[in-house]
């Protein structure tokens, strides 16, 4: 489990995050990161957190957030809200480092989903997208299902999707998290 200062890094969606304050720094109650994203850099899909609100303020650089697939520009001292259950996405939409001070209520076991999904990418396990493979997508869900669901298909089909995969992807050798990627599995 990261530890404030910790760094971790995704190659593909050009994200670099630095942990500013943990779940166990804050009792659960946030985590707060510096996102750091190069030109062109995006998150990995359209999302939904089904129950936590996620805080951006725009430190540096320009944020395209799609909410609900509207698209808002943020500049420095931009800052929104996005509630939990709401679909959205967001990409560094300027020439420069997009700069973000995020925080996700609760903080939930955020941490390890995102060391894992970018220690898959390190290692080159996940898509040109950023996402890995469906049947560790089914393995990660049980574990992270209070984290964050694909905007599409609805979250009750995903589930039954997942379900009924997750046996083969355990099968196969994937798990919920790593010990190379994170200490806690």
């Amino acid at each position: 489990m990261a530890n404030q200062g910790d760094v971790i890094e995704n190659p593909i969606t050009g994200e670099k995050i630095v942990f500013l304050q943990t779940a166990k720094d804050t009792n659960g109650e946030f985590l707060e990161l510096d996102l750091f994203v190069r030109p062109g850099g995006f998150v990995a899909a359209e999302h939904i957190h089904p129950k936590q609100d996620e805080e951006f303020e725009v430190i540096s650089g320009t944020l395209a957030l799609f909410i609900n697939g509207e698209k808002t520009i943020g500049e420095k001292g931009f800052q929104t809200t996005v509630k939990a259950g709401t679909p959205h996405i967001w990409t560094n939409d300027g020439e420069d480092e997009l700069h973000c001070r995020l925080l996700l209520r609760p903080a939930l076991q955020w941490e390890q989903m995102f060391e894992t999904m970018f220690g898959l990418a390190r290692d080159g396990k996940s898509d040109k997208k950023g996402l890995p493979n469906i049947l560790q997508i089914a393995v990660m869900t049980k574990k992270f299902k209070d984290h964050a669901w694909l905007a599409s298909p609805p979250i009750p089909v995903q589930r039954t999707m997942f379900t009924v995969l997750r046996p083969l992807g355990k099968l196969m050798g994937y798990k919920a998290t790593y010990p190379e990627y994170t200490k806690e599995n």
